[in-house]
């Protein structure tokens, strides 16, 4: 949360550390119960064992009393736009109104990542990040008590499945002075009542949400819980080890999202870091579990950072800004290098000089992982220093007002990638219901790390079921970064009748701001990027046209771009093009 003025603030001699806390934590803040007697564990096994039967419903009343033990910090900032829309008087998401005087929780009639937002609550912390307490807390308090008498005594979906409940109650908990200093005693009790029942909802809902960043936010609620409401010790021992499992299950052992989403990757670290704060705030050691997995996480995302330090346009993601990614990396703790080679996480990171070089090496994910799956498999992003230069056209999983949802499935199409496109087909097809189809089954991958410079060679089947072609593309950099070497191969398959001629299209999408210009031979054409350098683009095969694009930033806004396309046609005994980018000025 964000710093406040010191008027605003008082200090608690009392509170262990001496700590100075705002007025608004100071009414729900109260001291730790230290041990427990053997009779006392004794009846928390019990309750532990009572978890699944209809004593589960019930055990907190009159054992415990409703408050919070303390109030998590939330140091990452929110939307300042997003924020001061809602003092406005509106929620504002990926361009998208909802006026807040006629919000009604019943009938909310939104597009599902809009209700997400809302049902979550994470626009709390957008509106803590403009607003100080006095200004912020009417705002929350009427839409949480519209939010109550809609949802609190009727549990449905979408605003109770496990992942928007989780979210909510680490929202609630790490921005509850905008929620609970008002002086309604109604109110507040209605608020920490829903607090400790949205927590045993998650007890017995957060195994049975989709695997992933899902369960995976569903557990870390229960775990955050445990520490934030009395009586949590039987919790804290259930919601530890199924927040292992999680864990286990929605990251890769190289510390890569299992759905290979740029923004399930960060939402994961943020999860985990918010955790972090929760354990700091009650002086508890966290489990070694949790920073081996951020140890893991964290260097997997930024091996998809380019030099300007925001995300590349990956699986659906748009172009996430530095400011937000070095705010989650921060909150961690944790210190690391990109990771360069991520086999299950499937990006390979070549860097050299003021040059990055990202490559989407692997399948696409598991349809059932993720929703704006593309299929990107042997797809490019190069950037020279803070400036982009070939990109993708990413944001398949931010459709808004800016972004219709007819434009948001083109954008997972293998087109919408640099990257060869055979007979103006996917790599791995894309239904009609939107969910992967095959395709891409096996990606083979050799890396050599030279004195010249670094070597990549990948190939997949994508291509080979229905066209009889292998795709292998070779892509090397100088040890200086300053010429990437590049050859797409089409080798017909083994076993495989001998394929037809087919046209095939290599694609480079420039980034906004890369102005294009055609050599007089229509061979190459020199690239001159708005306030940087200047790069030249050479190919030996086919021709070479220019054509419009749409490049996708974080918030979902498309921007108009261009991008180099290298035609040809695909002989039955195979073919291979050549191609060269070259730093010139």
């Amino acid at each position: 949360m964000r710093a406040k003025p010191a008027a605003e603030r008082a200090s608690f001699p009392d509170v262990p550390g001496g700590a100075e806390i705002e007025e608004g934590r100071r009414l729900i803040r109260v001291s730790d119960d230290k041990g427990l007697s053997l009779a006392e564990r004794i009846a928390h096994r019990f309750y532990r064992l009572t978890w699944r039967t209809p004593l589960h419903a019930v055990r907190l009343k009159g054992k415990f009393p409703l408050k919070l033990l303390a109030v998590p910090d939330d140091s990452i900032p929110g939307d300042v736009v997003a924020g001061q829309a809602i003092r406005a008087g509106y929620f504002l998401f990926r361009g998208m109104k909802q006026p807040i005087d006629t919000l009604d929780f019943e009938t909310l009639a939104l597009a599902p990542a809009f209700v997400d937002y809302i049902h979550s609550f994470r626009w709390l912390r957008d509106l803590s990040t403009v607003a100080t307490r006095e200004q912020g807390a009417p705002v929350a308090e009427a839409v949480m008590r519209k939010w109550l008498a809609a949802h609190a005594e009727k549990p449905s979906e979408p605003a109770w499945r496990a992942d928007n409940a989780a979210w909510r109650l680490l929202y609630w908990t790490s921005q509850a002075p905008l929620i609970l200093s008002s002086s309604d005693l109604v109110y507040r009790s209605l608020v920490l009542n829903c607090i400790a029942r949205t927590a045993r909802h998650l007890d017995q809902s957060a195994d049975k949400a989709p695997v992933g960043l899902h369960r995976l936010v569903a557990w870390g609620g229960v775990v955050a819980a445990s520490m934030l409401i009395p009586g949590g010790g039987p919790r804290k021992l259930f919601g530890e080890a199924g927040l292992r499992r999680a864990i286990d299950s929605a990251f890769h052992p190289d510390g890569g999202a299992i759905s290979r989403s740029p923004l399930a990757q960060l939402d994961g670290i943020m999860l985990l870091a918010m955790l972090r704060s929760v354990y700091d705030v009650r002086r508890e050691d966290m489990p070694r579990f949790i920073a081996d997995a951020l140890n893991r996480a964290v260097p997997a995302l930024l091996g998809i950072t380019h030099g300007d330090g925001g995300l590349g346009n990956w699986q659906g993601a748009g172009a996430t800004d530095q400011a937000h990614v070095d705010a989650v990396v921060a909150a961690t703790g944790v210190r690391a290098r990109p990771l360069r080679q991520a086999r299950d996480w499937g990006y390979q990171r070549l860097a050299a000089g003021n040059s990055v070089l990202l490559v989407d090496a692997a399948p696409p994910p598991v349809a059932r992982l993720a929703a704006a799956g593309c299929a990107s498999t042997g797809a490019i992003e190069l950037s020279d220093g803070p400036h982009r230069l070939i990109v993708n056209c990413g944001g398949a999983a931010l459709a808004g007002a800016y972004l219709p949802d007819d434009l948001a499935q083109g954008l997972r199409t293998t087109a919408a990638h640099s990257t060869l496109v055979l007979a103006d087909s996917n790599s791995t097809a894309i239904l009609p219901d939107g969910t992967l189809g095959k395709g891409v089954t096996e990606v083979e991958l050799n890396r050599q790390e030279l004195e010249s410079g670094s070597r990549l060679e990948l190939s997949h089947d994508g291509y080979v079921r229905r066209i009889g072609y292998v795709h292998r593309r070779l892509l090397m950099m100088s040890s200086d970064g300053r010429e990437i070497r590049g050859e797409d191969m089409l080798l017909p398959a083994e076993r495989r009748r001998k394929p037809a001629p087919t046209p095939f299209a290599l694609r480079f999408h420039l980034a906004p701001g890369v102005e294009p210009t055609l050599t007089a031979d229509a061979q190459g054409a020199l690239l001159r990027i708005d306030m940087g350098a200047l790069w030249q683009f050479r190919t030996g095969t086919g021709t070479i046209a220019i054509e419009d694009s749409l490049w996708i930033d974080g918030e979902g806004k498309p921007r108009a771009c261009l991008q180099l396309v290298v035609s040809g046609q695909a002989e039955p005994g195979g073919i291979s093009t050549g191609w060269l980018l070259k730093r010139v000025g």
